[in-house]
């Protein structure tokens, strides 16, 4: 047995939830299909073996939350905290993802389609996070490593608090968060945008690395400094 269908309509998400945790593996289930999900809320959280699993449809909160090894499509928007801290594995959002998308991701890949919340990135720890469309304010807040990469706007205060996580922009951004700063591009930043791009998919082919901005930390909160009478 190498793909099995679920739907959610006629079977609890308990039980979904748990085959893919227990048996799915065990029983040689490489692909798994998930289909009237409806907005469910955590749906395929917490995954620990490579088995694909496609989410036909909208996901509620921490869709692929605490995600490792696995690759989790969902043909649809997410809600609140998607790809959650993240450890490992592949997770692509085909639409909107809202608040808080890929925070504390400490490796993997998260994939959007469309536009992101606010939030995205925040606390990210050694992801990679690529959007198609714009991210909302505060994105990469507190940032420690990691990567981005966002193909279209960037809302208020990008990068606030930022550590040693690096931000790519194409589009405009509105303003930059603090301790957050234009750098100038290397050829390692090109390549890395072109690696995330073509990891993202076909639909990225359209953007250039050339065309991005760096956004990366000016390290002045690094160490607390006295004399700055907490005003920075």
């Amino acid at each position: 047995m190498e793909c099995l269908n679920f739907d959610l309509a006629t079977t609890s998400l308990t039980e979904v939830n748990t085959f893919l945790h227990q048996k799915s593996a065990s029983k040689g289930v490489r692909k798994v299909t998930i289909s009237n999900p409806n907005g469910a809320h955590n749906i395929a959280v917490g995954l620990n073996l490579p088995v694909e699993v496609e989410i036909a449809g909208h996901a509620g909160y921490y869709a692929a939350g605490m995600n490792q090894l696995a690759s989790v499509t969902i043909m649809g928007s997410v809600g609140t905290g998607v790809a959650e801290n993240m450890m490992s594995g592949r997770v692509h959002v085909q639409g909107f993802a809202s608040n808080g998308a890929g925070a504390s991701a400490h490796g993997g890949l998260l994939v959007i389609d469309g536009d992101a919340g606010l939030r995205c990135g925040i606390s990210l720890k050694g992801g990679d996070i690529v959007v198609g469309g714009s991210v909302g304010s505060f994105s990469a807040f507190m940032a420690q490593a990691g990567r981005m990469v966002i193909c279209g706007d960037a809302g208020d205060a990008l990068g606030d608090s930022l550590y040693e996580a690096v931000i790519y922009v194409k589009g405009r951004i509105k303003s930059l968060g603090a301790d957050a700063r234009e750098e100038a591009m290397t050829d390692t930043d090109l390549a890395a945008i072109g690696e995330l791009l073509v990891q993202g998919g076909p639909t990225f082919s359209i953007h250039k690395p050339e065309e991005f901005k760096r956004i990366a930390s000016a390290r002045a909160l690094y160490h607390w400094n006295v004399d700055a009478d907490q005003e920075y």
